[in-house]
């Protein structure tokens, strides 16, 4: 049983420590913003950091991962319970902590039931596509909040875009200014000086600005008062009915925070050598997000980018979430009153910025280079997403992967293995293929599980091997090495292909065949009568040289 904290000594205290305080400098800003995006009050995103990071921290395997709520997270969050409440009531907040709860149980099932498997099927232009679109749809958002210009946080994407068009009289030439000069330090400074917590200097500088000018007197919307205090222990109490609509969304949440959650934690385990434990870091979601939705926070999965720069930064353990947790507390208790003045625009700066690598602009493009059915897929879901719901989203993202998966299985990879020359002399996987393993021999490999999907295209495929075969064919043996199983379909493609393989006069045998493929084959009655060989060589030999 890893120790909580593991990998945290006397020599790696002070780079820890001071990780934690870079930690906390980077995400008080980004919740905040991301609180806002989810339609919620500044303090949900800021209790997040508080008993759920201790808690992942405490139980998760991983010794870098962030636990946070995220910027693709507070939008699914919006949109789905936008429908159900109206954004900043105190109905809205309640299903937003039944939400989270709901995700918390799902995370523990999948832990208890070892089936992290599932978010396998979210491939990564399904990723792309869904958390861009996502990410599209947050940017309307920051870039109104920029001008000046209010619009509803939890509306569809044309109807906010609607919004901001015809709001654009309200456009304020100060929210602006702050906004233009906070995204030229944002993304100048990150390039000058990347360590440096550029989105807590921006906020604190525009909050001194906004106060010494009283910019606030001329149109620039500021964050307002922030309820002091530390987060008190709730229940979310509503319908039944309630907590079943709220079901498909916490799913989608569950399967994009778990598909990119176990990835960041075992590309970081491989990176610095640590072992990696994907069911407890699904524990360690679950019992996070039960703790947010008890105590006033909303649905939290990893950070890819603070984990990013807890790396950077040196820390190899999860004390600087420990000292991020201390910190928001030790600011909701005692300094609240320094959040009041901050003005929206930079908050709105901050949040763009952040999410401006999850457009996805640069993956798009290598997916066009690579795989234009790959492509296909990602921008499919993508516009989904954007234009339907995040909801749909998730669901055309599953109907695709399935799509693509069996596309690819329907399709295997099907080898005439063949060489010239004496069978008895020559290398067989040397020979060029679309020969003759022998006079009257051919040698067919199938490289996949032989199921619906993919058996017509086997029997068409060994059909057309016999008929390009340069010698009338009297055998036909099948590779049976890549084959690991046979569905009822597939065993009906070959009870199929050996009656026309019988009309031809020619019989059928296997070789190499696994232990458990034969079990399969024997129990499906499809070797009854053919011979079965250990090699290929075996059975080239034997067959060329049977009489007849």
């Amino acid at each position: 049983m890893q120790r909580p904290l593991a990998g945290l000594t006397a020599r790696n205290l002070v780079t820890e420590l001071t990780a934690g305080v870079t930690l906390l400098a980077i995400a008080i800003p980004l919740n905040i913003g991301y609180a806002q995006i989810a339609g919620l009050p500044p303090t949900a995103g800021l209790y997040a950091l508080i008993l759920p990071t201790v808690v992942y921290a405490l139980v998760v395997s991983s010794r870098q991962v962030v636990a946070s709520p995220d910027a693709a997270a507070a939008a699914l969050v919006a949109s789905s319970i936008g429908g159900l409440a109206a954004a900043g009531s105190a109905n809205y907040a309640t299903l937003a902590l039944a939400q989270a709860i709901i995700c918390g149980i799902m995370f523990l099932l999948l832990s208890v039931f070892k089936l992290g498997f599932l978010a396998n099927f979210l491939s990564k232009p399904i990723l792309i596509g869904f958390v861009g679109g996502l990410a599209l749809d947050i940017m309307v958002s920051q870039i109104a909040k920029m001008l000046g210009v209010s619009i509803e946080s939890g509306g569809e994407f044309v109807d906010k875009i609607s919004q901001l068009v015809t709001g654009m009289s309200t456009f304020n030439a100060w929210s602006l200014a702050v906004a233009a000069v906070s995204v030229a330090v944002l993304l100048g400074g990150r390039r000058l000086l990347p360590k440096v917590p550029w989105a807590l200097v921006v906020l604190v500088v525009s909050t001194v600005v906004v106060v010494i000018a009283d910019l606030d007197q001329k149109g620039i919307a500021v964050l307002g008062e922030v309820p002091a205090g530390a987060p008190s222990f709730t229940w979310p109490v509503i319908e039944w009915t309630t907590w079943l609509a709220l079901v498909p969304s916490a799913i989608a949440l569950t399967l994009v925070t778990t598909a990119e959650g176990l990835l960041v934690s075992r590309s970081y385990a491989e990176k610095r050598h640590y072992p990696f434990r994907a069911n407890r870091d699904l524990f360690a979601f679950g019992l996070a997000n039960i703790a947010a939705g008890a105590q006033g926070s909303f649905a939290v999965g990893s950070s890819t980018s603070r984990t990013a720069a807890m790396d950077q930064a040196g820390s190899r353990t999860q004390l600087p979430s420990i000292v991020l947790a201390v910190g928001t507390l030790l600011l909701l208790l005692f300094g609240t009153a320094l959040l009041a003045d901050i003005p929206s625009p930079a908050i709105g700066a901050v949040v763009a910025v952040a999410i401006l690598p999850l457009l996805g602009v640069k993956e798009f493009g290598q997916l066009w280079r690579m795989d234009r059915f790959e492509f296909a897929v990602g921008a499919t879901c993508f516009l989904v997403t954007l234009f339907v719901g995040a909801i749909p989203g998730i669901l055309v993202a599953f109907v695709l992967a399935l799509v693509n998966l069996a596309k690819r299985a329907a399709n295997p990879a099907i080898d005439v293995l063949a060489f010239e020359g004496d069978p008895k002399e020559s290398l067989l996987d040397d020979a060029p293929a679309g020969t003759t393993t022998a006079p009257g021999v051919i040698v067919v490999r199938l490289a996949a599980p032989l199921f619906f999907a993919n058996g017509a295209v086997f029997a068409s495929a060994v059909k057309r091997a016999v008929g390009a075969a340069r010698e009338p064919v009297r055998h036909v043996v099948i590779d049976m090495e890549a084959v690991t199983d046979v569905d009822v379909t597939g065993a009906e493609a070959f009870e199929g292909l050996e009656e026309w393989l019988r009309d031809q006069d020619v019989e059928l045998a296997f070789s190499r065949v696994r232990a458990t493929a034969k079990a399969r084959l024997e129990e499906l009655g499809l070797l009854s009568d053919q011979p079965v060989f250990d090699t290929n060589r075996a059975a080239i030999v034997a067959l060329a040289d049977a009489p007849g």
